[in-house]
């Protein structure tokens, strides 16, 4: 596919600095031009080759290339936040009418052809910078326009039906697929806000959410929100279960190129491919970020007047580390906020996990806590070298707030003029992550160390712990199998180190005392061993003296 000088030396005058597509504020100022030059220069203008596209077109993979040379050029030369483009209509509108607006399914891309299908949000409210959307079809990249008519308009968002007129485009989009039965298709992947998605597999709903990059969490600095700023969806065959989405994302600090391969079915997983540039240095570059939320569990130590036993959309964080060691941290609702970081080389794998899934667990009819997801990083491409799963905990007063968040960073700095590429998997799952892990932690809890009525007890700073694991070796092993305890601790003390086989004779316990060294926390590290042979995974837990 060609494009006339002509053409070029137009499209070269009207095409903005920013982007490739029908982004930027780009869409109304070329109406009009290419009413007159007509369907060729459209054609030409979804075809600008920074990389060129061959004689039946582009594909997605000479399309991922021209994003990503976009991305690299766009690194190149000062950031441009994008411009509030809302209709003023549009600019103010509350929470309760954001929520009344509602796509028509019927009006869905691809609709009746294929089990993809795609629904769009409407711009306004949180999201008040539309994101440019594409469809690549049979070679060919057309735009996805605004329109007004796909939406409906109901109860509190009455008034603004009308008020879209002007708007650029969408703020963001979700996919649909037949996930839990063929006669219905459902969400399975969602992008909304920032560079944020989220994920869901047959049975579950929503909880943790994705994101495409962080940058600087938790730093004293504060937190840089990177934000997709367009988006290609390349049309699937009609039976196909794999849709491939392509997004430019930029920051202040980071342009990139990212690919999503999404597969649906029995099991949800999405391949992922992005290339970053970095336009400035970079203070901590997270990879592969899952953000959710702890509000209390088992594992806490304050009261809640709270007629659930728990509330949380992961209840710990699961690594695999490169020399094979599986290690299980549960997470905790901290008075102050925690960052840690589990080193590592060239990591297996890490995740939120959820494992209790019995509604009995919660309690909560509304909530479904018991179905939000877990989500496994599996890296795919190359070794990701020296660095951690960092792991940032923050005080949340009610369950309304993410205040979890996990991902990788290199040990070495991202600096400006630096290239990256990264390949991983994201793997959707209930409670057993991808692999094959050993006996688990089921249980985790602790409180104060004295013996009931004891004439002399300890301070309430001492603390009885105890985990229990089950599964794996453990399962069918008699009460006197050899089973013994590796404990350690970064300070203080350990005492009354115990472990028994539970009653139910399906998994053992090991119990312990800490004595913490004044106002010093103590990082704990536990797994079980049979023969003097580990056969679990291994606890870590730290213990913060404020905590009580």
């Amino acid at each position: 596919m060609g494009c006339s000088v002509f053409s070029m030396q137009w499209l070269r005058q009207a095409w903005p600095r920013d982007g490739f597509g029908f982004g930027g504020g780009f869409a109304g100022r070329i109406e009009r031009r290419v009413r007159n030059l007509g369907l060729a220069a459209l054609l030409c203008l979804a075809a600008m080759p920074a990389t060129a596209a061959d004689d039946d077109g582009w594909t997605a993979e000479s399309l991922f290339e021209h994003v990503t040379a976009l991305a690299a050029e766009r690194a190149g030369s000062a950031y441009e936040p994008p411009a509030a483009r809302l209709p003023e209509g549009l600019q103010d509108i509350t929470y309760d009418q954001y929520r009344s607006i509602r796509f028509r399914p019927e009006r869905a891309l691809w609709r009746g052809h294929g089990r993809f299908e795609v629904q769009f949000f409407h711009p306004g409210f949180l999201f008040p910078h539309p994101v440019g959307m594409n469809t690549l079809e049979a070679g060919i990249v057309s735009p996805i326009p605004f329109e007004q008519d796909l939406f409906r308009y109901d109860a509190e968002a009455a008034v603004l039906e009308g008020e879209g007129d002007g708007a650029t485009g969408f703020a963001g989009f979700r996919l649909h697929y037949p996930l839990n039965t063929p006669e219905y298709k459902d969400e399975v992947m969602v992008f909304l806000g920032a560079s944020y998605f989220r994920l869901v597999g047959p049975g579950q709903a929503y909880g943790l959410s994705t994101r495409g990059l962080a940058i600087d969490t938790a730093a004293p600095e504060g937190e840089e929100f990177p934000a997709f700023r367009e988006f290609w969806l390349v049309r699937p065959g009609p039976q196909a279960d794999r849709v491939t989405i392509l997004a430019l994302l930029d920051s202040p600090s980071v342009s990139g190129a990212y690919r999503f391969d999404l597969t649906a079915g029995e099991e949800v997983r999405v391949d992922v491919d992005k290339h970053l540039f970095a336009r400035a240095d970079v203070g901590k570059l997270g990879i592969a970020p899952l953000t959710s939320m702890y509000f209390f569990g088992e594992s806490s130590v304050r009261d809640r007047d709270d007629f659930r036993p728990r509330v949380h959309d992961s209840e710990g964080l699961q690594v695999l580390t490169g020399a094979g060691e599986w290690i299980w941290r549960p997470l905790v609702n901290p008075r102050a906020v925690r960052v840690v970081s589990l080193r590592d080389r060239d990591p297996a794998g890490f995740g939120l996990v959820q494992r209790n899934r019995e509604f009995a667990q919660y309690l909560d009819m509304e909530a479904d806590y018991h179905r939000r997801p877990s989500q496994w990083v599996t890296p795919t491409g190359g070794d990701w070298g020296a660095g951690g799963v960092e792991l940032v905990e923050i005080p949340t007063a009610d369950e309304t707030n993410d205040n979890i968040v996990a991902y990788w960073v290199d040990e070495s700095a991202f600096s400006a003029g630096e290239r990256r590429h990264y390949r991983y998997r994201l793997t959707v799952f209930d409670d057993m992550p991808p692999g094959d892990p050993p006996a688990r932690v089921v249980r985790t809890r602790s409180g104060w160390g004295a013996v009931p009525g004891a004439a002399d007890p300890p301070p309430r700073s001492v603390r009885r712990y105890i985990v229990d694991f089950a599964g794996g070796a453990l399962k069918d092993l008699g009460p006197d199998a050899a089973i013994g305890v590796r404990l350690d601790t970064s300070s203080g003390s350990l005492d009354d180190v115990r472990v028994r086989r539970l009653p139910d004779g399906e998994g053992w316990r090991a119990t312990f005392l800490l004595d913490p060294e004044e106002e010093r926390a103590a990082d704990l590290r536990l797994m079980l061993t049979l023969d003097g042979v580990p056969v679990t995974e291994t606890w870590n837990h730290v213990w913060y003296p404020d905590e009580l």
